[in-house]
């Protein structure tokens, strides 16, 4: 008896549908994400374009980080809708249970996927600058001895000059500070200076160092050299409570942009998310109908 239904069928009936086909979310994730590259270099060209320094005509940091944050989203809702879509279309899903299931492993992923892609190339390109930051600080953190020759060499000095120049500089200044030479005065304020910052017994020993030596060089009293320097030390004070309060503002100003961004990076993996599912089911009431 024949009963009009295709070997397909048949076998669908049989032994039941196949809930979950991984070649149609294989073929779906790639439809997702060769759409999310292709828009994402669409749009790296359309903010390209909007570049002008000639003119004077960028735009603001602001405004260019929300647009391109817009421009995300949407494609993003596009390529993993796209993507759902496919793999719920090419796997066959009857069931609308089945299809979302399709699109939140397609969304699952292009997640995924896309996470390695940013930490195995992105993350090593960045690990090789951080690498050569690394030789470089290394490398200006050599003794003198081995760094002058080389920077002799690119800059065309006589090596012989720069090793004078570094004697002159770790020359020891006369004891007297009348008998000082302004630059030799200079230096050794310059030394005594951390000794002053950290206080204590040390601190008024080198302050005191000071004050003898701006009495000497100015030609003035010791009271009206003490002064001075403890109007210098009171003005250093100021502005390094200023710099730490600065810093500290900073500090809070990127962490709650870190906080935002975060939040909107949520907010777009769950809107993906329910692109994908959306484009799943769509394609199981079109196949139902």
């Amino acid at each position: 008896m024949t009963t009009g239904m295709t070997p397909a069928e048949e076998n669908a009936i049989l032994h039941g549908p196949k809930r979950l086909s991984w070649g149609a979310i294989f073929a779906g994730v790639v439809i997702a994400v060769a759409i999310q590259l292709v828009l994402g270099i669409l749009g790296t060209g359309i903010g390209l374009t909007m570049v002008d320094p000639v003119e004077g005509t960028t735009p603001g940091a602001a405004g260019f980080g929300i647009g391109a944050g817009i421009y995300w989203l949407i494609t993003t809702i596009v390529a993993l809708g796209a993507g759902g879509y496919a793999a719920a279309r090419v796997g066959g899903a009857t069931d609308r249970f089945d299809a979302l299931v399709h699109g939140m492993v397609v969304w699952g992923v292009t997640l995924i996927l896309t996470l390695y892609l940013l930490t195995s190339a992105v993350g090593g390109i960045i690990g090789g600058a951080f690498r050569t930051v690394g030789a470089v600080a290394g490398a200006a953190g050599s003794s003198v001895g081995a760094v002058a020759p080389r920077a002799a060499e690119v800059a065309g000095v006589d090596e012989g000059d720069v090793r004078q120049e570094a004697a002159a500089y770790l020359s020891a200044a006369p004891a007297d500070p009348a008998q000082m030479t302004p630059e030799q005065a200079q230096k050794e304020i310059a030394k005594q200076l951390p000794a002053m910052a950290r206080g204590g017994t040390g601190g008024a020993q080198a302050e005191a160092r000071v004050v003898d030596i701006v009495a000497a060089q100015r030609k003035i009293s010791r009271p009206e050299a003490q002064a001075q320097v403890t109007r210098a030390k009171a003005d250093f004070v100021k502005t390094k409570d200023k710099a730490v309060a600065t810093a500290k503002s900073a500090t809070d100003t990127a962490a709650g942009a870190a906080a935002g961004t975060s939040f909107i990076i949520v907010l777009a993996l769950l809107v993906g998310a329910g692109a994908a599912g959306f484009g799943a089911t769509a394609a199981t009431r079109r196949r139902l109908r």
